[in-house]
């Protein structure tokens, strides 16, 4: 956890791999995730690098993996996951995983291919049965073209003119959404020569290539004529009918259907074993598919690892760069040692200098993950940058309440969130597919956070759905008003609306022992008494998270080494923002502790008073606060005004000064200031500086780029106008946290006017209480889900995400860095 506030110490080490253990070093390397390999070949192309065969025949190997496993999901099985941890295989076991998965995938071609050769068969043999079986009557007239009645017979007496035509048949089946077309045409091609008979297929068959059970048409089509059978088949065939022989005599077509049931009998006995043996070759896939997937994979990283490295120039050892974690040194260390053990050549490794910026290494568990995601989402931290997480895990949820503060909608919250994280460990709730789900499953600790400040907040304010609760006696008595007035029955008819004075006596009995107090929710003047509380309350809390922000700078600048800049940059930021709305807020503290309710009615306002101290001016209504309260806002506002040339030009000045005594001093350097200069150089600078002042803060030498002051100042006069406005608009933005508030107070008490006090109200006059509340509590709790959590929650975290990225972390945080991205298996194995 230590690294939660600042990012952990990374080097930049070498690694000298001996040829023969390579893949074992680079293998154990992965499966801890302790190196972020560099690429040294970056101006080789890929595919002239040394291992693209090996990730070659492994990306083959996944292809047929793709097949097999589409093989599988077609049979409606499951992958099971692998068991246990798998280790990436050794080379030469690659081998022998392409022929067996090459001598499965054949096997499993050849049976799938006999199978559907089988279940074209029996599908064809099913069909001519149905034909035969369907009963189709042979037709005994014809008509003619000749113009012969109805009653003429289809075959001329002996000597006739048609003595040499016989009737021939055609039988067959069709999809049953082709059958009216068929009929169609076939009419109007042989212009009626020809009777036809549809039927549809008693029972349904099951399609060769889908599996799913259909219907067929089944007919038979009567005709005479060379030419117009000709026509006949052509149609049938257009149409991808399936055409079988048809025998006109009874018996010959029974002995026929005989023999095709036989036929069919026989094949479903063929095609059972073939199924069995299928079922088989899919188990053996099934139980040695997923660890070779887990292991393939693993090689082929291994591989992609080993392209980034360059050989020596003996050939004997492979030289790898990489970014490691310094206290994961000695772990490398001995794990390169360990599995370069049987090569007789022990891995090297050692740290070497670098100019490049190193990347940031910030571990995080299940609770912590969260809330790092929010600020990596601004942007990831540069090097040894103070971390924001860590006052993030507070500070989030206390804002993202002061917007949300509800006992009753808190506790829903909370209880939602503790939900997901008693049940984080089941299987099921970690491998929920769904994309909302694993949204709120990520955050469930954030979510128990914001909820439990909700509630604090909400016990603040005073509100359970929007309803007060009185836990402890008020602090107003209406009892003692009452009894020392002159309140008479024709006072109180008079007036509907009666004023509590403190001043009278035993009317004020201090103030309510924690949050508001419960009376104020019979008061007319809520609204207004809520407007200012909240108000002022958001004022504070903006300031104090601001000048918190600029303080973190502090840390940055000291570990650094910028000493300046605590002068010339933390220090004026300070005493322009304190002297100016830090005054503010004590001026609001300094009310509230020094003016009672007594002498309310007479208090100065805070507001004239505040636009008076930058107009030099006084108000003759409103008094002050404190003797000599002019002079020390005069003296303040000239203190921060005469800030603002410090903070725009002491850096740009004194870097000037300093580069002009660095360019008088001899070129020569120690080694030691050589190295020392090297190792720090990426640390020179850190939040709300560029290139320029960078490079202006370090060292100059010929390879660097010149100092060129007029481009530092225009940095720095962009920084102090962004500082000097923000800490307006800021403030100003602050104020959200008061609007959000009070519309998540508002939208709660319409819901609870419109919904429950009607239905509560409709109970009574009914008499039907309960039976009322049923559906008015149920449209209320979906109603409060909907539009008070998801909404306005949603719309709270918004809020407070925005004062955290803009108006809380650009005070001290740049988030220009990049991440450590080890490489690991954990990407392959999921």
């Amino acid at each position: 956890m230590g690294s939660m506030f600042r990012s952990e110490e990374v080097a930049l080490v070498q690694l000298f791999l001996p040829t023969s253990a390579a893949y074992t070093c680079v293998s154990q390397l992965g499966e801890l995730g302790l190196v972020e390999f560099r690429d040294l070949n970056a101006s080789v192309s890929a595919f002239q690098r040394r291992f693209v065969g090996d990730v070659r025949r492994c990306e083959e190997l996944e292809k047929t993996f793709m097949f097999l496993q589409e093989e599988v999901r077609r049979a409606g099985l499951v992958l099971p996951p692998p068991e246990g941890r798998l280790l990436a295989p050794p080379p030469r076991d690659l081998l022998r995983i392409q022929e067996e998965t090459d001598r499965l995938a054949q096997e499993l071609r050849d049976v799938r291919g006999n199978q559907q050769s089988l279940r074209a068969q029996l599908h064809q043999l099913q069909l001519h049965s149905a034909v035969l079986g369907q009963g189709h009557s042979l037709p005994l007239a014809a008509t003619h073209a000749d113009g012969l009645s109805e009653r003429s017979p289809l075959l001329q007496p002996p000597g006739g003119p048609h003595q040499d035509l016989r009737v021939n048949f055609v039988a067959g089946a069709v999809e049953p959404p082709k059958a009216a077309a068929l009929e169609r045409l076939l009419w109007r091609a042989c212009r009626g020569f020809l009777i036809a008979s549809f039927r549809e297929t008693e029972q349904q068959l099951e399609d060769p290539v889908t599996g799913e059970p259909a219907t067929w048409m089944t007919f038979l089509i009567s005709y005479w004529g060379e030419r117009i059978g000709q026509k006949i088949h052509k149609i049938t065939d257009c149409f991808h009918c399936h055409v079988f022989p048809f025998v006109e005599q009874e018996e010959g077509r029974l002995t026929t259907l005989q023999q095709l049931r036989q036929q069919s009998q026989e094949l479903q006995e063929v095609l059972g074993e073939t199924e069995r043996f299928l079922t088989q070759v899919l188990g053996r896939v099934q139980r040695l598919l997923p660890p070779w997937q887990v292991q393939i994979c693993k090689m082929k990283a291994v591989y992609l690892a080993l392209n980034q490295c360059s050989v020596s120039a003996t050939h004997k050892c492979l030289i790898a760069e990489g970014w490691c974690a310094t206290r994961d040194l000695p772990t490398l260390q001995q794990v390169l040692q360990d599995s370069s053990s049987e090569a007789g050549v022990s891995a090297v490794v050692h740290r070497i200098p670098c100019r490049d910026m190193p990347p940031t290494l910030i571990r995080t568990n299940r609770f912590t993950a969260s809330f790092q995601s929010i600020v990596d989402a601004y942007g990831v931290g540069r090097y040894q940058e103070v971390n924001p997480a860590p006052y993030t895990i507070i500070t989030f949820p206390f804002l993202f309440a002061v917007m949300f503060g509800d006992v009753g909608h808190g506790l829903l919250m909370f209880l939602f969130a503790l939900a997901m994280v008693l049940a984080e460990n089941q299987p099921a709730v970690k491998t929920a597919q769904n994309e909302i789900w694993q949204t709120f499953f990520s955050g469930r600790y954030l979510l128990l956070l914001m909820g439990l400040f909700s509630i604090y907040t909400g016990f603040i304010y005073n509100e359970c759905f929007s309803r007060a609760t009185t836990i402890f006696s008020s602090g107003w008595s209406v009892a003692a008003m009452a009894t020392q007035s002159d309140w008479s029955d024709t006072f109180l008819a008079e007036h509907p609306l009666l004023t509590l004075d403190p001043n009278v006596t035993g009317v004020f009995l201090g103030p309510y022992p924690f949050g508001i107090d419960p009376v104020w929710s019979l008061a007319v003047n809520h609204l207004s008494f809520l407007n200012s509380f909240k108000m002022k309350m958001s004022v504070i809390l903006g300031v104090t998270h601001m000048t918190f922000g600029v303080v973190l700078g502090v840390f940055n600048h000291i570990h650094f080494g910028q000493w300046h800049r605590l002068l010339l940059e933390t220090l004026p930021e300070l005493v322009f923002l304190l002297g100016l709305f830090g005054y503010l807020v004590f001026l609001v503290i300094y009310k509230w502790l020094c003016i009672s309710a007594a002498s309310a009615a007479s208090a100065p306002s805070i507001l004239i008073h505040f636009i008076n101290m930058f107009l030099f001016s006084r108000s003759p209504t409103n008094r002050l606060l404190f003797p000599g309260q002019e002079v020390v806002q005069s003296v303040l506002v000239v203190l921060a005004l005469a800030m603002v040339p410090v903070l725009l030009l002491g850096t740009p000045l004194f870097l000037h000064w300093q580069h002009r005594r660095r360019s008088r001093r001899p070129t020569g350097r120690q080694p030691d200031e050589d190295k020392s200069r090297i190792l720090d150089s990426s640390d020179t600078s850190v939040a709300g500086w560029g290139s320029d002042e960078e490079k202006a803060g370090c060292p100059g030498n010929s390879e660097e780029a010149e100092f060129v002051l007029s481009e530092v100042l225009m940095h720095q006069a962009i920084h102090t106008i962004e500082f000097c406005l923000g800490c307006i608009s800021n403030t100003a933005s602050y104020l959200r946290l008061w609007a959000l508030s009070l519309a998540h107070a508002q939208l709660s008490e319409v819901l609870w006017a419109m919904v429950m006090r009607g239905g509560l109200r409709m109970g009574r006059e009914w008499g039907v209480a309960p039976v009322v509340l049923v559906p008015v509590f149920a449209a209320f709790a979906v109603l409060t889900v909907a539009i008070l959590l998801v909404m306005e929650g949603l719309s709270a975290f918004l809020h407070a995400l925005r004062l955290h990225w803009v108006e809380f972390q650009n005070k001290f945080y740049s988030g220009s860095g990049y991440k450590l991205s080890p490489f690991t298996f954990t990407a392959e194995e999921e």
